[in-house]
């Protein structure tokens, strides 16, 4: 049998107060109603004894605050690679003495559904709809019955709803610059999306955004793509293949890829052709998997801000419900998150061959 619960009655009785005083005091506002000091130490040190916790369903009846924040992904909770957006998001709510609900959708309509009428249900202060990849969403008519956010993902159509995002456009730049910064001006190859702005896989926004910003510091630079070759999927065995396939024809002295489990099969392809990296062909990539520590020689790359993520689209959160959040007018603002470059072994100046030999 469980432990009873302590009441506030228990606890104005171990201070010899009344229950409205006991409450006054606990609530911080005591001393506004002139309540001694005496008689306020008295129900605190009553309360800490008997390790009294107030009745949070009762205190959001009558604030009209639950205290809890919703958050509904796709597969976020169970992938080891955005883990951290969670974590982020859970350490920004317990800040604030608030918890936070998790419930995953696996990419079912139905289910998204079912998951934030529960929210609702349990009288959530505002929701969180996350996406594991950056892309665009069909925002759900019912989620705007609370102050809600969406997180790693933009809208197909116009919405109140702010948004979250990594600043893949100013990642793309990043990842460009780290090429120019080692002395590279020819030879640099995508691989993933591009060379063209329409060589990008279907609803792929991290893509697009990325291929602009790789254009835009390479333009600036006087620098052009010297070509790419675009990947159906983000995987190791697909930047394998692609990468198989440039080497049949060019010899690269850099390689931009699109992830880094596109560099992981790149780093392959380039092993089979007999080139080294960095002394041949560099490469930078983008997201900061485990694998990008863990290839030789160890990759830079672009890292998706995952915890830095979940605290900003619960900041935003917050903000949201301070204000109002039904206002029909209001157009969604975007809020982006930087992508810090992680220098590591993988990229090195275009005569670091010639040096060797």
């Amino acid at each position: 049998m469980s432990p009873r619960r302590v009441t506030l009655a228990d606890v104005a009785k171990a201070a010899g107060v009344s229950r409205p005083t006991a409450s006054l005091v606990l609530s911080g506002r005591g001393r506004e109603l002139r309540i001694s000091q005496d008689v306020e130490q008295r129900v605190l040190r009553a309360a800490d004894e008997l390790q009294y916790r107030p009745n949070i369903v009762s205190v959001g009846l009558r604030t009209g605050t639950s205290r809890t924040i919703g958050f509904v992904s796709d597969t976020v909770a169970t992938s080891r690679l955005a883990g951290d957006m969670i974590k982020g998001a859970l350490e920004a709510a317990r800040d604030r003495g608030f918890m936070l609900f998790i419930g995953e959708t696996e990419g079912d309509a139905g289910l998204e559904r079912l998951l934030l009428q529960a929210m609702h249900d349990r009288q959530v202060d505002g929701l969180i709809l996350a996406s594991m990849f950056t892309r665009t969403i069909k925002v759900p008519k019912s989620i705007t019955a609370a102050p809600a956010v969406l997180l790693n993902a933009l809208p197909k159509q116009p919405t109140p709803l702010p948004a979250i995002l990594p600043d893949e456009v100013e990642a793309g730049r990043i990842a460009a610059r780290a090429l120019l910064d080692a002395g590279h001006r020819d030879g640099i190859y995508l691989i993933g999306a591009g060379p063209r702005m329409r060589d990008v896989p279907p609803e792929s926004v991290a893509a697009v955004e990325r291929l602009v910003g790789i254009r835009e510091a390479l333009g600036e630079a006087g620098v052009k793509v010297a070509g790419g070759r675009v990947c159906p999927d983000w995987q190791p065995e697909h930047g394998l293949d692609a990468t198989r396939e440039l080497l049949r024809t060019v010899r690269p002295r850099a390689l931009i890829c699109f992830n880094d489990r596109i560099a992981m099969g790149a780093y392959q392809a380039l092993d089979d052709a007999g080139l080294k990296v960095p002394a041949d062909v560099s490469v930078v990539s983008f997201d900061d998997h485990p694998i990008a520590s863990w290839i030789r020689p160890k990759l830079t790359t672009v890292a998706l801000p995952h915890y830095e993520l979940g605290r900003k689209a619960v900041d935003v959160l917050f903000a949201e419900i301070d204000r109002d959040h039904a206002a029909p007018d209001r157009k969604g603002d975007v809020h982006r998150v930087p992508m810090p470059l992680r220098s590591r072994e993988s990229v090195a100046p275009p005569d670091a061959a010639e040096s060797a030999g």
